[in-house]
């Protein structure tokens, strides 16, 4: 045990630099000295450019509710670090009281200090730590505590049981392993009987004798704080993400801690303090009642407080939807979806207790930052949102510049389609004079530096898949131009091109070569098991034929040849596609 000159030491050092940070924020107007109040650096580091209004506060500090939160939280304090640092009553003590004490100071000590050096652990750890910590505990209790019932012993036992479940059902969930479930009947009566614990155990205190009505009255109040907090906790969705309420619910359960050290105190059998007269007992009640009181009712806000909301993320807005198709009261709403989105596998920018206020004000401050400093600046502090996102909040600055992102959906078909139509018209058919059974002319689009090329391939073959990605290993490994794997053939291209123009036709017969005034020519065999031969066309997506493309298969199935014509032209690289019945399988250059 420390010298009474330590504690002592101890207790005004430790209420001194928290009355000192508290005034020393106070002044500076900066947000770290709070840090020392609250113990709690990154609950606010990502939250110091905003204040609880959700207004942008450039200069990094709290606004003036959170400021007089953490004020009084000092206060309070400063109060209960006293009591709870105060010396060990002496006395001779057994070994069991001996190890209830340690562990009793070691949970205090988990609480103010221990638990933040443990957030740098897995979950896991913590959780662990604290199960081990209360069964022990627990026990000890059950052995220490002069119940004088044997009724009483077996209730505290099963409501120790309780709380025990309690925590290892989280350490299964961090361990992801089958746990109770998150159900909110379930959380309830894993609530109510750490509620009950604190309850019989005050009344073991009580028939045991050794214990201050100082320290029944603070076992009370905790009691009494958990029940407050069971109906906020699961009624007040988000209540407990506002800053200043969260600054305030981590303050008055020092109270809990409190009982915890006076318990540990008051252990010897012999020389506990006697309880205070009448009058005294009466007053020290008040003071407690009014610590505990005060800042729960300063968490209830009069009416003209501004509503804050909180919205949680949702994969509604996976598939953004059209800014021409939304209400304008729609648009916000699409913008806080998509800041708290994780769809992309990603944590969110924002923290869960940023109210959605403080977001949409964040995003119109991006959008109106002309200054390139000033918007690298939100940019580091924040979300680094795009235009695409941006659009939903300032539709009359991202679309001075972008105005495609205000089309509605049928806006952008119609705008494709006349893409698609333009683009086609620049492809002209290679051989005009020479008409096939079937045959189109359009532009390919390919990924540029993705794609191998195109397909010529019989859709409706089970094997088709296999036998495309055989084709491409063959252009992969051996450099050529084409790959030929029985009922697919994959055209490869020989820029380093986005699109090309291709025609295709089929004919009944094998048409003369033509080499003139064509680069590449060669010829192939391709199977049709189904009765079709085609190419990809443009879906959803980015590649493929920009218009529909034929049945090359115009004898049903069999065997076919294909030959593949390349040049260069005015419009770029240009194919052209014959397919013909054939039977040979012999690979033919007509033209190197």
């Amino acid at each position: 045990m420390l010298p009474d000159g330590l504690w002592r030491i101890a207790r005004l050092g430790v209420v001194g630099l928290v009355l000192t940070a508290a005034v020393a924020g106070l002044v500076l107007g900066d947000a770290r000295p709070w840090m020392v109040v609250d113990w709690s650096l990154a609950a606010y580091a990502r939250l110091r450019v905003f204040d609880e209004s959700g207004a942008l506060n450039e200069s990094g500090g709290f606004g003036a509710p959170t400021t007089v939160a953490l004020l009084g939280a000092a206060l309070v304090k400063a109060v209960f670090l006293w009591l709870i640092l105060r010396t060990p009553v002496r006395g001779r003590l057994d070994r069991r009281e001996k190890a209830l004490r340690g562990l009793l100071y070691l949970a205090v000590a988990y609480t103010l200090v221990l638990r933040y050096l443990v957030y740098i652990l897995p979950d896991a750890v913590g959780v662990a730590f604290q199960l081990a910590l209360w069964t022990a505990i627990d026990i000890l209790y059950l052995l220490v505590i002069r119940w004088r019932s044997r009724p009483l012993r077996v209730a505290a036992g099963a409501m120790f049981a309780v709380e025990l479940a309690g925590l290892a059902d989280a350490l299964l969930y961090e361990l992801d392993l089958p746990d109770l479930g998150t159900g909110v009947g379930v959380q309830l009566a894993l609530t109510l009987g750490g509620l009950a614990v604190t309850v019989v155990t005050v009344i073991g205190q009580r028939r045991d004798g050794r214990w201050s009505c100082g320290t029944q009255a603070l076992g009370w109040s905790a009691a009494a704080l958990q029940a407050l907090m069971i109906p906020l906790d699961f009624l007040a969705d988000g209540l407990f993400d506002r800053l200043t309420t969260l600054v305030m619910v981590q303050t008055v359960t020092l109270v809990n801690t409190g009982w915890i050290a006076a318990t540990a105190r008051e252990l010897p059998p012999e020389g506990h303090p006697a309880d205070l007269p009448p009058a005294r007992r009466r007053a020290g009640r008040l003071t407690v009642a009014a610590v505990v009181l005060l800042p729960v009712l300063a968490m209830i806000h009069p009416e003209q407080t501004p509503h804050l909301t909180y919205t949680d993320g949702s994969t509604d807005c996976y598939d953004r939807p059209a800014f021409g198709d939304l209400k304008p009261a729609e648009r916000d709403a699409v913008f806080l979806c998509l800041a708290r989105s994780t769809d992309d596998g990603t944590p969110p920018m924002f923290p869960d207790s940023m109210p959605d206020q403080g977001i949409l004000t964040y995003g119109r401050a991006l959008c109106h930052a002309k200054d390139r400093e000033k918007q690298e600046i939100l940019k580091r502090s924040g979300w680094n949102a795009d235009p695409e996102d941006l659009v939903y909040l300032c539709p009359e600055i991202v679309g001075a510049t972008r105005p495609e992102l205000l089309w509605s959906t049928a806006e952008r078909e119609a705008a494709d389609i006349a893409y698609l139509a333009e683009e086609n018209a620049t492809c002209r058919d290679p051989w005009p004079r020479t008409k096939g059974v079937v045959q189109a002319t359009a532009k390919y689009f390919l990924f540029a530096d993705g794609d191998f090329g195109y397909l010529v391939h019989d859709p409706g073959d089970r094997v088709t898949e296999e036998q495309a990605e055989e084709a491409m290993d063959r252009i992969h490994d051996d450099g050529a131009l084409f790959g030929v794997a029985e009922s697919a053939v994959l055209v490869g291209h020989v820029e380093d091109v986005v699109d090309l123009c291709l025609t295709v036709k089929a004919m009944r017969t094998a048409p003369p070569r033509r080499t003139a005034g064509w680069e590449q020519i060669n010829e192939m065999p391709i199977v049709s098991r189904s009765g079709r031969l085609t190419v990809p066309e443009m879906g959803e997506g980015e590649v493929g034929a920009g218009a529909p493309m034929p049945n090359l298969a115009i004898a049903g199935k069999g065997h076919y040849r294909l030959r593949v014509y390349v040049r260069f032209g005015d419009t770029g690289e240009e194919h052209l596609v014959v397919v013909f019945p054939g039977t040979s399988r012999r690979r033919l250059t007509l033209k190197p």
